[in-house]
């Protein structure tokens, strides 16, 4: 028994956790797990996309740079992608991902206490430790199929994201309400939604911390072993991998997340231009995080019945309706920049789940959880980069040339999918 089954007691628990029926027992065990984190994650997730930017914008006196919090907590999700993944293949999903959650409640505290000190330093450090719940909330998605048939996959995907939502939308709506709890302990109101952000994240740790046991990914591992052993595979077969498709479902996660991020970050600040208020900012917020979300369920059956091909490329095509509805729709429209904001978000869903999937299907579990933290820093350097680079495009040019600029991307990548997914 090597290390990582050192959290099962014996041979005969190992042997007891690999049945066919504790495998299925074990995987509807950790989906529910997960569903509950990740309800609590989404809460936390949430504070960042609808209040960051303004956050800055009146920290720094300046729009310009309001695209710098999405991209610290961004970076800050980069680095802790990586670790997870690493962490999780030495000791497993539990610890990987629970100490993730509670790193992200710890920065989302330290938001708070840099509004209240004033000082822009502790919150652009602070902001970057943030962004590691942000990546575990991300990273968890991968928990699900660790037990998953390969035609469940996709749904596994879905179920954890579709619980999300619950959070995620609850945050941009209750911007005004923990504005006014700030307020009344004489924190600036849009720190708010950040003392939401560190309760949130710090019970979805400790949610996974707790139940997550048996580990599903040390489970997955050894039966990965077992069943090469039992036929006579040889190790540095068990630990191959697809590269055409880890490449693949990089390039499709990472070319949704940069556009989805860079779009949403300036929205608010567009929004503000053209006289809506913060409240309209929290209902157009919440749409496009429902959207982002919610269709997730039907999105994995579609990825698990239709192909992965056929809904990446719907990836595309949704992504370039957004840009171009935010591009030509008229500004002052609340209902335009709706829809927007919806195909935006629902884009980035298609992406997600069908890039997740071929990424799993393209490793094993020896090799799987550090593949899985490597793309996600990709995805995380996507989305710091379109986070840092919108509010200068906007500065410089117009909120339609950033939406245009995203849609050309999305066009991109219908070829792209095209011939990398060939038979």
């Amino acid at each position: 028994m090597n290390v990582l089954g050192e959290q099962l007691v014996n041979k005969k628990e190992w042997e007891s956790a690999i049945s066919p029926q504790k495998k299925t027992q074990l995987y509807r065990r950790t989906l529910w797990i997960i569903v509950l984190s990740q309800i609590f994650g989404g809460a936390g997730l949430a504070a960042g996309i609808t209040v960051g930017a303004l956050l800055a914008q009146e920290m720094l006196g300046s729009h310009a740079y309001a695209g710098l919090p999405t991209a610290l907590f961004t970076l800050g999700s980069a680095l802790t992608a990586f670790l997870v993944g690493r962490f999780t293949q030495q000791f497993g999903r539990r610890l990987g991902l629970s100490i993730g959650f509670f790193a992200g409640g710890l920065g989302a505290i330290g938001v708070v206490a840099a509004t209240v000190l004033g000082q822009v330093w502790l919150l652009f450090i602070s902001l970057f430790v943030y962004g590691a719940g942000t990546a575990t909330n991300l990273q968890a998605r991968y928990a699900g199929t660790d037990l998953a048939y390969p035609k469940q996959r996709a749904t596994a995907v879905s179920i954890a994201m579709v619980f999300t939502t619950f959070g995620a939308v609850a945050g941009p709506n209750l911007v005004t309400v923990m504005g006014g709890v700030a307020v009344r302990f004489g924190i600036p109101a849009l720190a708010g939604p950040f003392i939401l952000a560190a309760v949130a994240f710090l019970l979805a740790g400790a949610v996974i911390f707790v139940f997550l046991r048996p580990d599903p990914f040390i489970v997955a591992q050894q039966i990965a072993i077992e069943e090469g052993n039992k036929k006579g595979v040889q190790s540095e077969l068990i630990e191959a991998f697809d590269k055409r498709g880890v490449i693949a479902g990089a390039a499709i996660m990472v070319s949704t997340q940069i556009v989805m991020v860079a779009v949403m970050t300036m929205t608010p600040i567009h929004m503000g231009h053209h006289g809506h208020g913060l409240h309209q900012v929290g209902m157009v917020i919440a749409a496009h995080v429902a959207a982002m979300y919610l269709p997730s369920l039907v999105t994995g059956v579609l990825v698990d019945r239709l192909g992965r091909r056929i809904m990446a490329i719907a990836a595309g095509v949704t992504l370039i309706a957004a840009g171009l509805f935010a591009a030509f729709g008229p500004a002052d429209s609340l209902l335009n920049l709706m829809i927007a904001l919806i195909l935006l978000g629902l884009g980035w869903n298609f992406g997600l789940i069908s890039g997740t999937t071929i990424l799993v299907d393209s490793t094993t579990a020896t090799t799987r959880a550090k593949t899985q933290g490597s793309v996600d820093v990709l995805i995380a350097l996507a989305g710091a980069t379109g986070g840092a680079l919108s509010g200068m495009v906007v500065a410089q040019s117009s909120y339609a040339t950033l939406s245009l600029g995203g849609g050309a991307l999305a066009l991109l990548l219908i070829p792209f999918v095209v011939w990398m997914l060939r038979k």
